[in-house]
């Protein structure tokens, strides 16, 4: 009976880890009753400012520096959605967010970007499209030309992140090993106003979208989360 509950134990182990070891192959359907609109069309379950987000034919849009907030605490989830840039558009999905007033260091924000336009092409690398922002650059360049349509797949399980863009599998972490607050495993430098480090916030929180920063305006479609175990 021993080793038959131990078998079991074992079996329950490795069912649990599988997903932290095994990073999504591809974007998922999410068309099942699992996965639900992060957001309401009338936006009756998000924190935001009056008057500046807004559905225009299904169209997230807003058209001041100003996020919105998911209403709800998320721990584990897959987080599916569509977003068209400008030129020279800089935005951020933002995930873990546990202070809204004071976002910027208690979240992780995955970055969005116009990596087209001379100033995101000449910036650092963890400033581009894909990047988990100032802490990981993204692997390869998969954004497309301001004007097109991109799709994330977002996937948080406690300390670790993946993020797919178009297809590709472009980040993967785990904030465990970002024990510094002022340089990346790997030696660059992270920007001062992320002054926390990433092993030592919640895996839990808001999730948000960054406004018209810098200018430039974006637009998000098809904002689907499913929660996982």
């Amino acid at each position: 009976m021993k080793k038959i509950w131990l078998m079991l134990a074992i079996s329950g182990l490795l069912m649990a880890n599988t997903f932290a070891q095994v990073p999504p192959k591809k974007h998922p359907k999410t068309s099942g009753k699992d996965w639900m609109p992060l957001f309401e069309s009338d936006l009756s379950n998000a924190i935001y400012p009056e008057g500046i987000w807004r559905f225009e034919k299904e169209e997230l849009t807003a058209t001041e520096d100003q996020a919105i907030w998911s209403e709800k605490d998320y721990d584990n989830f897959i987080l599916d959605l569509e977003f068209k840039t400008a030129e020279g558009t800089n935005s951020g999905v933002v995930v873990y967010a546990t202070d809204l007033e004071n976002w910027i260091p208690n979240s992780v924000e995955i970055q969005i970007a116009d990596d087209y336009h001379e100033q995101w092409a000449n910036a650092p690398a963890t400033w581009q499209c894909g990047a988990i922002f100032g802490r990981l650059a993204p692997q390869k360049s998969a954004v497309k030309k301001p004007g097109e349509w991109n799709r994330y797949t977002i996937t948080c399980q406690d300390k670790n992140i993946w993020v797919m863009l178009n297809g590709e599998m472009v980040a993967a972490m785990d904030m465990s090993q970002w024990t510094d607050a002022k340089q990346n495993p790997d030696g660059s430098e992270i920007p001062s106003w992320l002054n926390k480090p990433l092993a030592t916030l919640p895996t839990h929180g808001h999730i948000g979208l960054q406004g018209k920063h810098a200018g430039a305006p974006v637009w998000f479609r098809n904002i689907k989360i499913k929660e996982i175990q």
